[in-house]
Protein backbone atom coordinates (compact mmCIF):
# COMPACT_ATOMS: atom_id res chain seq x y z
CA UNK A 1 0.00 0.00 0.00
CA UNK A 2 1.18 3.24 -1.04
CA UNK A 3 0.67 6.34 1.38
CA UNK A 4 -0.53 9.79 -0.91
CA UNK A 5 1.57 12.43 -0.43
CA UNK A 6 1.03 15.36 -2.46
CA UNK A 7 -1.53 18.07 -2.34
CA UNK A 8 -2.33 17.22 -5.55
CA UNK A 9 -3.04 13.50 -4.63
CA UNK A 10 -5.02 14.53 -2.15
CA UNK A 11 -6.97 16.94 -4.54
CA UNK A 12 -8.01 14.18 -7.41
CA UNK A 13 -9.18 11.46 -5.00
CA UNK A 14 -11.21 14.46 -3.34
CA UNK A 15 -12.86 15.21 -6.22
CA UNK A 16 -13.67 11.22 -7.55
CA UNK A 17 -16.42 10.64 -5.25
CA UNK A 18 -17.36 9.35 -1.85
CA UNK A 19 -17.95 5.66 -1.71
CA UNK A 20 -18.34 5.70 2.30
CA UNK A 21 -19.83 7.24 5.62
CA UNK A 22 -19.66 7.00 9.04
CA UNK A 23 -20.98 9.25 11.97
CA UNK A 24 -17.55 10.65 11.83
CA UNK A 25 -16.07 9.51 8.93
CA UNK A 26 -16.26 9.76 5.06
CA UNK A 27 -14.27 7.33 2.63
CA UNK A 28 -13.15 8.75 -0.56
CA UNK A 29 -11.96 6.55 -4.41
CA UNK A 30 -10.37 7.87 -7.74
CA UNK A 31 -9.09 5.57 -10.36
CA UNK A 32 -5.61 5.85 -10.68
CA UNK A 33 -5.78 6.54 -14.46
CA UNK A 34 -7.40 9.71 -14.53
CA UNK A 35 -5.26 12.06 -12.94
CA UNK A 36 -2.68 13.86 -14.64
CA UNK A 37 -1.08 17.03 -13.31
CA UNK A 38 0.82 19.97 -14.54
CA UNK A 39 4.53 20.78 -13.11
CA UNK A 40 4.79 24.36 -12.79
CA UNK A 41 8.17 25.49 -13.93
CA UNK A 42 9.43 28.57 -15.07
CA UNK A 43 9.76 28.11 -18.69
CA UNK A 44 6.34 27.96 -19.89
CA UNK A 45 7.35 25.56 -23.30
CA UNK A 46 8.99 22.95 -20.91
CA UNK A 47 6.09 22.11 -18.90
CA UNK A 48 6.62 18.00 -18.61
CA UNK A 49 3.48 16.30 -17.67
CA UNK A 50 3.54 13.93 -14.61
CA UNK A 51 1.08 11.00 -13.08
CA UNK A 52 -0.06 11.54 -9.35
CA UNK A 53 -0.16 7.90 -8.92
CA UNK A 54 2.96 6.37 -10.76
CA UNK A 55 2.47 2.72 -8.96
CA UNK A 56 -0.37 0.49 -9.60
CA UNK A 57 -1.10 -0.06 -6.19
CA UNK A 58 -3.53 0.90 -3.83
CA UNK A 59 -2.90 4.29 -2.63
CA UNK A 60 -4.02 5.46 1.23
CA UNK A 61 -4.05 8.84 2.81
CA UNK A 62 -5.94 10.44 5.66
CA UNK A 63 -6.94 13.89 6.35
CA UNK A 64 -7.81 14.64 10.44
CA UNK A 65 -8.35 18.94 10.02
CA UNK A 66 -7.62 21.45 12.96
CA UNK A 67 -11.31 22.21 12.58
CA UNK A 68 -12.41 18.69 13.92
CA UNK A 69 -9.58 17.72 16.08
CA UNK A 70 -7.75 20.66 17.80
CA UNK A 71 -5.11 18.57 19.64
CA UNK A 72 -2.18 17.31 17.46
CA UNK A 73 -1.56 14.40 19.46
CA UNK A 74 -5.30 13.28 18.96
CA UNK A 75 -5.27 14.31 15.06
CA UNK A 76 -2.20 12.26 14.73
CA UNK A 77 -3.69 9.50 17.17
CA UNK A 78 -6.72 9.24 14.61
CA UNK A 79 -4.32 9.04 11.59
CA UNK A 80 -2.32 5.96 13.09
CA UNK A 81 -5.70 4.21 13.53
CA UNK A 82 -6.51 5.00 9.74
CA UNK A 83 -3.99 3.86 8.36
CA UNK A 84 -3.42 0.69 10.50
CA UNK A 85 -7.27 -0.34 9.83
CA UNK A 86 -6.94 0.48 5.99
CA UNK A 87 -3.62 -1.97 6.23
CA UNK A 88 -6.32 -4.98 7.82
CA UNK A 89 -8.47 -4.49 4.76
CA UNK A 90 -5.64 -3.83 1.88
CA UNK A 91 -6.40 -7.37 0.17
CA UNK A 92 -10.27 -6.41 -0.19
CA UNK A 93 -10.07 -3.02 -1.47
CA UNK A 94 -9.63 -2.48 -4.87
CA UNK A 95 -6.62 -0.86 -6.60
CA UNK A 96 -7.51 2.66 -6.34
CA UNK A 97 -6.29 5.62 -4.31
CA UNK A 98 -8.68 6.33 -1.26
CA UNK A 99 -9.08 9.41 1.00
CA UNK A 100 -10.07 8.98 4.61
CA UNK A 101 -11.95 12.08 5.95
CA UNK A 102 -12.79 12.63 9.59
CA UNK A 103 -16.08 14.99 9.17
CA UNK A 104 -17.24 15.34 12.77
CA UNK A 105 -15.51 15.79 16.17
CA UNK A 106 -15.59 13.48 18.91
CA UNK A 107 -17.29 14.82 22.12
CA UNK A 108 -14.86 15.92 23.92
CA UNK A 109 -16.64 15.86 27.33
CA UNK A 110 -16.95 11.44 26.66
CA UNK A 111 -13.41 11.53 24.95
CA UNK A 112 -11.56 14.12 28.01
CA UNK A 113 -7.75 12.52 26.92
CA UNK A 114 -6.56 14.03 24.18
CA UNK A 115 -5.30 10.08 23.46
CA UNK A 116 -6.78 7.89 25.77
CA UNK A 117 -7.49 3.87 24.67
CA UNK A 118 -11.40 4.34 24.56
CA UNK A 119 -10.97 7.07 21.76
CA UNK A 120 -8.83 4.97 20.35
CA UNK A 121 -10.81 1.97 20.25
CA UNK A 122 -13.73 4.43 19.09
CA UNK A 123 -12.21 5.38 16.08
CA UNK A 124 -10.67 1.81 15.20
CA UNK A 125 -14.22 0.84 15.56
CA UNK A 126 -16.15 3.58 13.43
CA UNK A 127 -13.03 3.03 10.77
CA UNK A 128 -13.75 -0.75 10.96
CA UNK A 129 -17.78 -0.29 9.99
CA UNK A 130 -16.65 1.94 7.20
CA UNK A 131 -14.09 -0.43 5.65
CA UNK A 132 -15.75 -3.25 5.87
CA UNK A 133 -19.11 -1.72 4.71
CA UNK A 134 -17.05 -0.65 1.12
CA UNK A 135 -15.69 -3.78 0.92
CA UNK A 136 -19.27 -5.26 1.23
CA UNK A 137 -20.62 -3.31 -1.16
CA UNK A 138 -17.70 -3.79 -3.71
CA UNK A 139 -18.09 -7.65 -3.32
CA UNK A 140 -21.77 -7.93 -3.85
CA UNK A 141 -21.38 -4.63 -6.47
CA UNK A 142 -18.87 -7.86 -8.40
CA UNK A 143 -21.13 -10.69 -7.99
CA UNK A 144 -24.21 -8.75 -9.66
CA UNK A 145 -21.57 -8.14 -12.95
CA UNK A 146 -20.29 -10.73 -13.10
CA UNK A 147 -23.67 -12.81 -12.64
CA UNK A 148 -24.93 -11.17 -15.90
Amino acid sequence: MQRLKTRSQFQAVLAGGTVGRTPHFALHRASLEAPVVMQKSSAPAATPVAALFVVHDLWMGAMVPKRWAKRAVTRNAIKRQIYSVSADFDALLPVAAHVVRLRASFDRKEFTSATSDVLKAAVRHELQQLFAGVTARSTATARQDGAT
